[in-house]
């Protein structure tokens, strides 16, 4: 039996709001952009559709593939990194997103893994997600976002 070498990201927060809200900020462009630093992501949201996150002067920063889709609860989606040559070179990941309610909150748990070990792009994601995800926790619990552009390098 062999076992996969690969590299992971798991990050779990408590949104205090309900599973509804939490995917339309998951899914919707309008809302994704406030909170991911103008970043905008096209797609249809279905199982097989392919999609990629624009940054906001119009270059593809990431792309990828609908894998899993199921209305809140979860979205799995193929990722590969656009930009950064060295990046792009270790191939697709796979982002999970699971919801789950827990009384007032939802628990959000994004894993983030690739076949590759040490690499490289996870750990430009480890330094990415907990940025967009205070951003997300703080507008749907405040309606305000907390960090801006300015705060946040492009270096995901």
């Amino acid at each position: 039996m062999s076992q996969l070498v690969g590299s992971s990201f798991v990050y779990v927060t408590f949104i205090r709001t309900t599973p509804e809200k939490l995917w339309s900020a998951l899914t919707d462009p309008k809302q994704m952009e406030e909170y991911w630093f103008g970043m905008q992501i096209k797609t249809e949201w279905k199982k097989g559709a392919e999609w990629q996150m624009v940054f906001p002067d119009g270059r593809v920063a990431d792309t990828g593939e609908i894998l899993e889709l199921e209305r809140l609860n979860r979205i799995q989606l193929k990722w590969r990194n656009e930009f950064r040559p060295e990046l792009k070179a270790e191939g697709f990941s796979v982002c999970t997103m699971d919801l789950e309610p827990v009384g007032a909150t939802v628990r959000l748990t994004i894993t983030h893994t690739i076949e590759r070990a040490d690499s490289k792009f996870v750990r430009a994601v480890s330094g990415g997600w907990p940025k967009i995800l205070s951003n997300l926790k703080s507008l749907l619990e405040t309606g305000q976002i907390i960090l801006k552009e300015t705060d946040h390098s492009h270096a995901r």
